[in-house]
């Protein structure tokens, strides 16, 4: 019997890994494209296309992760590294004698407005601006452009995965430093690091703030939950296009480091306003947006179509991720 073939591109990351050992469980022959392969590569284009030429799924995950503080450098290679990895299988497929008949690509939630009153579905949710809503845009606009008939597209806009990760191991680490208390935004001195980018740059430049009182919302996933949801569209012939891959209830600020407290056995957590907040997160050389904007984002589509998620309360998700490493 013929295994079906999986091209995986941006494997090596830590969604792409638990992806990997899934496929392979199913019985899934893989093909690997990355900057050194093994079996395509990024710097030659025709690898790329006989990876993609034949397999029946491709999933693309690449891209620079944005645990990073947005220099100009960084917010260029964030930029470049999914928009023009994206662009390199659009062509292979345009190619392809047997192109891939589903192809996931990744996204983000933080593609939406930050929100205090209401979730933001695929249907109703409204576009941000900013830096990071620029990048989604760039990458899904590259993502759906031309004609693939015979390929099914699906954007992954992910909310912040619980697993193995860079985010998960800085929230754990705020909360284990005596820092686990609610985030306030607020003031803090002006700069240009959230900037609108690309072909058509939003917003005026400067930072936003909000007065959230420790309640802006935080979506999140559970690293089986993602890899649930990319099996579960792929089966179902009805889901293309965008889809929220989140859980279905976003907690408050105030309740995630609650849980993280809970999770590491730390008893007390600071409260920290963003003044103290930025020079916190300079040290850990990451962005105060990961816990200040307000991503309150809903899964309407998995929900409507009947996915059923393992990890619905983030605390029983947190301890999940806590027992696993501990378990390593």
């Amino acid at each position: 019997m013929t295994r079906p073939i999986a091209a995986l591109a941006g494997a090596s990351g830590f969604i792409g890994t638990a992806l990997r050992r899934a496929l392979v469980d199913e019985g899934y022959a893989i093909r690997s494209i990355g900057r050194s392969g093994p079996d395509a590569r990024w710097d030659d284009p025709d690898s790329v296309r006989r990876a993609v030429d034949g397999a029946d799924l491709l999933v693309n995950l690449a891209g620079r992760s944005i645990s990073c503080r947005f220099t100009d450098a960084n917010r260029d290679e964030i930029l470049r590294s999914r928009v023009e990895t994206t662009r390199a299988l659009r062509v292979a497929v345009e190619h392809a004698a047997a192109p891939p008949s589903v192809w996931f690509n990744a996204s983000t939630a933080t593609i939406y407005r930050s929100a205090l009153d209401r979730a933001q579905t695929e249907a109703a949710g409204e576009i941000g601006e900013g830096f990071t809503v620029d990048v989604a845009r760039e990458w899904e606009r590259e993502f759906f452009a031309g004609d693939l008939p015979g390929t099914r597209r699906i954007a992954l806009r992910l909310g912040v995965v619980l697993g193995d990760g860079a985010a998960t191991a800085l929230l754990f680490r705020l909360a284990r430093l005596g820092l686990g208390g609610p985030q306030y935004d607020g003031w803090w001195f002006p700069h240009r690091r959230y900037r609108g980018i690309g072909s058509d740059p939003t917003g005026d430049g400067a930072p936003e703030w909000h007065r959230s009182g420790g309640r802006q919302r935080f979506s999140w996933i559970h690293i089986d939950d993602v890899i649930g949801a990319i099996r579960f569209a792929r089966d179902d012939p009805g889901i293309e296009g965008p889809i929220n891959v989140v859980a279905p209830e976003a907690v408050e600020n105030r309740a995630l480091m609650a849980a993280l407290r809970h999770v590491v056995g730390m008893p007390v957590g600071l409260p920290a306003p963003r003044l103290a907040l930025e020079p916190g997160m300079w040290v850990l050389r990451a962005e105060p947006e990961l816990v200040l904007k307000s991503t309150w984002v809903a899964p309407e589509r998995l929900l409507e179509a009947g996915f059923s998620f393992r990890f619905d309360d983030v605390e029983l998700a947190l301890r999940d991720v806590r027992a696993s490493r501990a378990a390593r």
